[in-house]
C-alpha cells in the first residue's frame, strides 16, 4: 500500500511539472512518504487564551464604567433587574411634580405681578445661576459638562433661540388666560411639527398621524369657544409658542449632536435663552418694571415676592432638566405619551387648585384634544424612523 501511494504521489508530482517549480517537484519525489493523519481540531494556545480573557475583562470593565451610578445605588435596594425601571419612573414622577408645581406657582405670581416677559427672564436667569453653581462646586455633569466649540454653539443657538421665544410666548398666554386653555391650545404643537417637518426637512407624515390632528383641532376649537377666560392675546401667544417649539423640534433634528449629554445641552440652551430674554424683557416691560415691582411687594410683601420668583425659576429649570433626562432614557414615542399624561395632570390640577369653573363645552373640547394627541402619538409609533439628514 505504501509503494502504490509513493508512485501515485510521484506521478502526480511529475504531471504537475508545468505548474510547479522543478525544485518543488524533486522535493516531493525524494521526500519519504508520511502516513496520512487526521489533524485534531485547532484550539487556542495559552497565549491566545490570555489575550481572549484580557479582551473579555476589558469589555466588562468598559461596561462597568458605563453603569449609571444612580441605577447602581437603586439596584442595591430593588435588585439589578428593576433598577433601570425604577430610576426612569422616578424621573417621570419628578418631572410631573415639578411641572405641576411650576404651573401653579407661575400662575399665582401673574395674579399679583402680570409681567410675563420679566418672569420668563427670571426663569432662565435662575436656571443659569443653578448651572454655574453646579459647575463651580465640581458637579460638571449636572451642568455644562465641558466647554463647547464655536461650531457646537452655532448648532445649538437656533433651537435654543426658539426655545426662549416660545417660552416667553407661553408665559404671555399663561398670564392672559386660564392654564387649562393654554395647555389645551398647546396640544396643537404636533400639527406645527408635521407642517414644518414637511416644509423644511421634506419629511412626509403617515396619513393616520395627519388624520389624528383633526380631533385635536376640533377639541381646541370647542375648548376655546367654551372657555370663560378666553381672549385673543392668550390664544394667539399659545399658538405662537406652538410655532416656535415646532421650529425648535425641526432645527434640533438638523443640528443634532451626540457629543453633549442631555443635561449639558439644556444648560447651554439656558445660557442662550438668557442672552435672548434679557434684552427682550427690557424692551417690552423695562419702562414700567419698577412700578410693577413696587405694587407686587405692596400686595404680598418683599420676602414672598422674591422667594416666589426664585422658586418658580428653580422649578422651571429642574422640570425641564428631568424632561430632558427622561427623553434620554425612553423612546421619543414613550416621551410623547408621558407628555399627554402630564398635560392632563396639569390641566385638572390647575382647575382644582384655582377653583376654576370649566363649562361643559370646554371640558369636552379639552378631552377631545387630549385624546387626539394620544392618537397622534400612537400613529407616529408605527412610522419608520430614518436617520436625520446632514445639515
Amino acid at each position: 500500500m505504501a509503494l502504490r501511494l509513493t508512485k501515485a504521489t510521484c506521478g502526480v508530482g511529475l504531471r504537475a511539472r508545468e505548474h510547479v517549480a522543478p525544485k518543488a517537484v524533486l522535493a516531493v519525489a525524494r521526500s519519504p512518504v508520511q502516513p496520512v493523519r487526521i489533524a485534531p481540531q485547532v484550539t487556542q494556545t495559552p497565549r491566545q487564551d490570555r489575550f481572549a480573557s484580557v479582551v473579555v475583562r476589558s469589555g466588562a470593565d468598559a461596561g462597568a464604567k458605563e453603569v449609571d451610578p444612580l441605577e447602581n445605588a437603586v439596584s442595591k435596594v430593588v435588585g439589578p433587574k428593576m433598577a433601570s425601571t425604577v430610576v426612569t419612573l422616578g424621573y417621570i414622577a419628578l418631572w410631573y411634580a415639578l411641572n405641576i408645581g411650576f404651573n401653579l406657582l407661575n400662575k399665582s405670581i401673574f395674579k399679583y405681578f402680570p409681567y410675563p416677559w420679566t418672569v420668563s427672564t427670571v426663569h432662565v436667569i435662575v436656571g443659569l445661576v443653578y448651572c454655574v453653581a453646579m459647575y463651580a462646586i465640581g458637579l460638571k455633569g449636572a451642568s455644562f459638562g465641558r466647554i463647547i466649540t464655536k461650531e457646537e454653539f452655532g448648532k445649538i443657538f437656533g433651537p435654543a433661540s426658539m426655545h426662549a421665544i416660545g417660552h416667553i410666548a407661553a408665559n404671555i398666554s399663561f398670564a392672559a388666560v386660564a392654564i387649562s386653555l393654554t395647555h389645551t391650545v398647546k396640544t396643537l404643537e404636533p400639527a406645527f411639527n408635521v407642517l414644518l417637518a414637511k416644509l423644511i426637512l421634506g419629511e412626509a407624515t403617515p396619513l393616520p398621524a395627519v388624520l389624528s390632528l383633526v380631533p385635536i383641532m376640533l377639541g381646541v376649537a370647542m375648548a376655546s369657544a367654551g372657555e370663560l377666560s378666553f381672549n385673543w392675546t392668550g390664544f394667539l401667544t399659545a399658538m405662537a409658542s406652538n410655532l416656535t417649539f415646532g421650529f425648535r423640534a425641526v432645527w434640533s433634528k438638523m443640528a443634532m449632536t451626540k457629543s453633549l449629554a442631555s443635561t449639558s445641552l439644556y444648560a447651554y440652551t439656558t445660557l442662550i435663552s438668557v442672552l435672548i430674554c434679557v434684552p427682550l424683557a427690557l424692551i417690552a416691560e423695562g419702562s414700567t418694571l419698577m412700578k410693577g415691582v413696587e405694587v407686587a411687594i405692596a400686595k404680598v410683601g418683599a420676602q414672598r415676592f422674591y422667594t416666589d420668583l426664585f422658586l418658580v425659576g428653580l422649578l422651571y429649570h429642574l422640570y425641564n432638566q428631568f424632561a430632558f433626562n427622561t427623553l434620554q432614557r425612553v423612546s421619543p414615542v414613550s416621551h410623547g405619551v408621558c407628555n399627554v399624561v402630564k398635560r392632563i395632570a396639569i390641566i385638572f390640577s390647575s382647575v382644582i387648585f384655582f377653583n376654576q369653573v370649566m363649562t361643559q363645552q370646554a371640558l369636552i373640547g379639552t378631552c377631545i384634544a387630549i385624546g387626539g394627541t394620544w392618537l397622534y402619538t400612537e400613529a407616529v409609533k408605527k412610522k419608520p424612523h430614518a436617520p436625520p439628514k446632514a445639515a
